[in-house]
Formats: structure tokens, C-alpha cells, sequence
């Protein structure tokens, strides 16, 4: 058994542990240190498939940022988990029931999976070979030229997703102070800064 083989099972068996203890721990903070440690198992898989740059884009992503904003939310917000989690004994049964009809979608779908003898060569017709170019530059030449409509669907659709969430939660509440730029980019200072004489020994 070589040694990316063993470093296989290793991230592999590491991702599958931690994803499972997101979801069983009790404490909030712990899910989310699990998450960090999947996101790490994760990107040392890409490394084993010789994708160093979603390996970094992992890390960056989703361990410098998304995982980072969980874990300051769950931080700073005082929410009463114990609350939360008394409800949410009524709807096991209902997730049960998800949970074993996506179980038998999947055992349909992988139960008649034939991988095709011809698989290496029609993965090798969306991008040139390792040894030919880097993935980082196979990765942008496939986004930018063949799907290039489709990302910038993606893009477009999640720019109106942003746009929309701000324009929900959005709030005009009375006596709140909101910054005006146009008028302080149009703000005179002679009429915003007054000079007092003060006397030796006279307040203002």
C-alpha cells in the first residue's frame, strides 16, 4: 500500500468522522471546529487528485471566511439552543422519513451506476492532461471559454440572491442616525466649523 493510498483512507476517514460529529454534537461552537477540520480533510483530498488550487480555495473560503462568519454568529448571538432543540423532538419523525426516501434514491441511482470503459479519455476531453498544463490554468480555461455563459449565470443569479436578502431584511426605524454621502461629500466648512474667541480666565 503506497502512501497516497493510506493518505487517502486518512483524509477520507477523517472527513466522513468529522462531518458526522457536526451533526451529533451538542455544543454549537464544536460543530463548527468539526466543520473546519472536515473543510481541512477536504482539501487534502484535492491535494491527493493533484488540485492544489481548490485545495487552497478551500482553505481560503471556506475556512478563512464561511466557517469563520459560523463561528463568530454562533458566538456573538444569544440564542437559547436549548429552546431550540426541545422543538425540534416533533419533527423526527418527519426527518426520519426524509432521510430514508433520499436513502432509497440514492441506492437506486448508485445500485444501477456502470462506469464507462471510455471514462478516462471523456474526462480528458473537458481538459488537457496534468502533464500538458496546471490545473489552475485547465481549471480557468475551461470556466472562461466552454462554460463561460453558465458561470456568468451563476454569478448573476447569486448577485439578485444578495440583493434580495438585503432588500427583505431591510428597516427604516424613526430616530435612527444613517450616513448621507452626498452630503458630506457637499459639506462646507465654513458652515460646519465655527471659530470661538476665548478671553484668558471666560468658559464658552
Amino acid at each position: 500500500m503506497t502512501a497516497a493510498v493510506v493518505a487517502f483512507y486518512f483524509f477520507s476517514a477523517v472527513a466522513v468522522l468529522s462531518g458526522f460529529l457536526v451533526i451529533t454534537a451538542r455544543n454549537p461552537v464544536h460543530s463548527v471546529l468539526w466543520l473546519i477540520l472536515a473543510f481541512f480533510a477536504a482539501a487534502g483530498l484535492f491535494v491527493l487528485l493533484g488540485a492544489e488550487f481548490l485545495a487552497m480555495i478551500m482553505l481560503i473560503v471556506y475556512v478563512g471566511a464561511v466557517a469563520v462568519l459560523f463561528l463568530f454568529v454562533v458566538m456573538m448571538l444569544d440564542v437559547d439552543f436549548a429552546a431550540l432543540k426541545a422543538g425540534m423532538s416533533r419533527f423526527i419523525p418527519v426527518g426520519v422519513l426524509f432521510g430514508l426516501v433520499l436513502l432509497g434514491i440514492l441506492y437506486l441511482a448508485f445500485s444501477d451506476w456502470q462506469a464507462s470503459e471510455e471514462v478516462l479519455a471523456l474526462r480528458g476531453v473537458v481538459a488537457p492532461p496534468p502533464e500538458q498544463v496546471e490545473n489552475t490554468v485547465a481549471l480557468g480555461t475551461v470556466l472562461y471559454s466552454r462554460y463561460i455563459f453558465v458561470f456568468q449565470m451563476s454569478g448573476i443569479i447569486l448577485l439578485v440572491a444578495m440583493v434580495g436578502a438585503i432588500v427583505l431584511t431591510l428597516r427604516h426605524r424613526e430616530g435612527v442616525k444613517r450616513q448621507d454621502v452626498l452630503k458630506q461629500m457637499y459639506r462646507d466648512p465654513k458652515q460646519a466649523v465655527s471659530l470661538k474667541d476665548v478671553k484668558p480666565g471666560q468658559g464658552l
